[in-house]
């Protein structure tokens, strides 16, 4: 009966049309109960209470910034580390992703009930910014270095093909994935050609340097 409780306070059209008495839980289901007033004994349908959305506090992560602002959800429902949604803050509505769930001082869990949460940890992901090791093609190691590009999240990156990031023709040769993006692929580590991932999935891409390039739109 989806725990519902065995009695309910509610009016009876019969006897109290006006004040609450005690109800008996007869049966539920098509999306009412089925009640039995315990003065008068008549039975009726009644609506089932519904849980109150509760507000708890979202910690939003972004370039190393970090902003605070606060989301509704149902007590009830299930969340986990790595689902995606949206919060609105002062700056802009924003697309997030959970990375930690805290449920007491100093407590973090991977999945939860949304009213046992105190606080959603998050990542910002519909604008990210992606690291890139950039190998140079003459193989000296002295040369490698690391651009930082800023992109839509979605924005794909498939290995075996070329990408401009700032001033650097990149060949992506291996791409590692974001331990809360995981389960959306097949390895933490993928370099076969044709795999892809959204840069929102990326924790850093690698490449060599030079090739024809593939364009990109900042943020």
């Amino acid at each position: 009966m989806n725990d519902q409780p065995d009695r309910i306070a509610r009016s009876c059209p019969s006897c109290s049309p006006d004040a609450e008495t005690v109800q008996e839980v007869l049966s539920e289901g098509g999306g009412h109960l089925t009640v039995r007033c315990t003065e008068c004994d008549h039975v009726h349908k009644v609506q089932p209470e519904t849980e109150s959305d509760v507000e708890r506090a979202v910690v939003v992560s972004q370039d190393g910034d970090s902003i605070s602002t606060t989301v509704s959800v149902p007590p009830g429902e299930r969340v986990r580390v790595g689902e995606e949604f949206i919060v609105e803050t002062e700056e802009a509505i924003m697309q997030v992703r959970i990375t930690d769930l805290e449920v007491g001082a100093e407590e973090r869990v991977s999945t939860a009930d949304a009213g046992d949460v105190e606080t959603f940890w998050t990542r910002a992901v519909d604008n990210v910014s992606v690291d890139v090791t950039v190998h140079p093609r003459s193989g000296d190691p002295d040369d490698t270095h690391s651009v930082t590009a800023y992109l839509p999240g979605d924005f794909e990156f498939t290995v075996g093909e070329d990408v401009t990031l700032g001033e650097s023709d990149i060949e992506v040769t291996d791409i590692h994935v974001r331990k809360t993006a995981i389960d959306r692929y097949p390895f933490e580590k993928l370099g076969n050609e044709g795999d892809t991932v959204l840069a929102k999935d990326v924790k850093r891409v690698y490449g060599y340097e030079e090739g024809t390039s593939k364009a990109w739109s900042a943020w």
